[in-house]
């Protein structure tokens, strides 16, 4: 089903971009663009990603390299792996 009529994006990529660590709809957008064009999705994003830890998150606040190995461990085929740099930035 699709979340961003703009940009194509399906349900399945903000999961696939979750799981690779975008933890916030901003995070989705930097990955995908879903969100930047009319932000109608911006609430369906928010709905999918739901209100849980994020572990990337938690393991970026600790500063150790533990996320980039995730990142790098973790990534579904065919998702851009998003670097602790941009998380940061997308934060």
């Amino acid at each position: 089903m699709y979340v961003c009529s703009c940009f194509g994006i399906t349900e399945k990529q903000v999961k696939e971009h979750a799981e690779a660590g975008a933890c916030t709809p901003r995070q989705i957008a930097s990955v995908s663009k879903a969100g930047t064009d009319c932000g109608s999705c911006v609430r369906r994003i928010q709905g999918i990603l739901g209100r849980g830890a994020c572990p990337r998150r938690e393991l970026l606040d600790q500063g150790n390299g533990a996320a980039a190995a995730l990142s790098e461990d973790m990534t579904p085929a065919g998702v851009e792996a998003v670097s602790p740099s941009r998380l940061r930035e997308a934060a």
